[in-house]
């Protein structure tokens, strides 16, 4: 019985431990999992070529590349054999010829955890009725806007705020603000992209209401009892570089995309590693047909391994993902590898996200 006591304990510390300090490596990181399964078959390369409703979460400044008046993105995916699922969806409506404004909400969750806190009461007797269950869930509204620069040519801008709430079940949770900005670059057949993610840090206030006796509960099991605080998460730099290649009287379009996402909360466990920032690349390829069939593959997650023997190896996570596009309706599918299980088994996650061009807007060209 102590056994699910302390399991139960050991998820709830894990979920503050984070909290506890004031600047988290790893926070908020159910946001770096990406949405929409052509990005994540290309390994998530996307800051560049995304040019739909998905940019409000890859690169607001892409928002301007959508030609519908509205569009419509969802997806669902689940992760751990089904025991966390993450669902995303978004909606963008063009202001003007010279901006876009859209906006995304995310929720990755884990339910059904059993709260075994009151399985054995003061007496020592166990109550398998007062087992109940909680979930701990990860959510983000994003609002993006972005505006071309009529005097610089090729230039188009975004920002994208971002309010983020997570919970603990009953236990507590944290609300989070912050921003990210993005801009994009046509110069020839080249396009070019930067994005700054949590530009101005993004503040987690989490504060917790146990009650007296989970309190006594969390010391009598000897572990530590979460107290609120604030958790910050730091800023990122992402570049990306793309061209678009057309061959056979341009029925088949060849695109590839790279990406580089650097850190500065010191050394990680990347291709690019210093301890005053850490740089992890991530490559993705695009192959499109008549602008309806396309095949994609990706990697990223470059990272140096020890095996069992001691020999240090570079290892890898691919994906691929096919995409179909009929009329208004977009439908893409990722295979993505979510790293190695038991016995040196690989974990891959099956991915479907669907896109609907609501109506087509025909504005008149801005003038210079």
């Amino acid at each position: 019985m102590f056994f699910l006591r302390k399991n139960l304990l050991i998820g709830l510390l894990l979920c503050s431990s984070v909290a506890l300090a004031q600047v988290a490596k790893y926070s908020n990181e159910f946001l770096a999992i990406g949405v929409s399964a052509r990005s994540l078959a290309m390994g998530g390369a996307s800051i560049v070529t995304t040019n739909d409703v998905t940019a409000g979460y890859f690169n607001p400044a892409n928002l301007l590349k959508i030609k519908p008046k509205f569009q419509l993105a969802l997806m669902h995916a689940e992760y751990y054999a089904g025991i966390s699922k993450y669902d995303y969806g978004a909606f963008s409506t063009r202001i003007d010829s010279n901006s876009v404004a859209s906006v995304s909400v995310i929720r990755f969750g884990t339910d059904n955890i059993p709260n075994t806190l009151n399985l054995v009461d003061a007496n020592g007797n166990v109550n398998y009725n007062q087992i109940s269950s909680f979930a701990v869930t990860n959510f983000a509204a994003l609002l993006s806007y972005a505006r071309k620069i009529p005097k610089l040519k090729g230039v188009n801008i975004g920002a994208t705020a971002k309010i983020v709430r997570n919970k603990l079940g009953p236990f507590g949770g944290s609300w989070g603000f912050g921003f990210d900005v993005g801009a994009s670059y046509s110069y020839k057949k080249w396009n070019f992209a930067a994005v700054g993610r949590d530009i101005t840090g993004t503040f987690n206030a989490y504060t917790y209401n146990l009650t007296s006796s989970q309190q006594q509960v969390f010391a009598a099991t000897g572990n530590s009892i979460p107290s609120n605080s604030l958790e910050v998460t730091l800023p990122r730099l992402i570049l990306g570089a793309s061209r678009t290649f057309t061959v056979l009287k341009n029925k088949l379009t060849i695109t590839p995309e790279i990406n580089l996402t650097t850190t500065f909360d010191g050394q990680r466990n990347v291709l690019i590693a210093t301890r005053a920032f850490s740089t992890d690349p991530v490559m993705g390829l695009e192959v499109g047909y008549l602008g309806m069939i396309y095949l994609r593959a990706g990697v990223n997650n470059i990272q140096k391994a020890t095996d069992v023997s001691g020999k240090t190896q570079t290892i890898v996570s691919p994906s691929v993902g096919v995409g179909l596009r009929y009329k208004i309706f977009y439908l893409d599918y990722a295979l993505t590898y979510f790293g190695g299980g038991d016995n040196g088994i690989g974990l891959y996650s099956n991915i479907f996200s669907l896109k609907i061009d609501i109506a087509n807007l025909h504005l008149p060209k801005p003038k210079a």
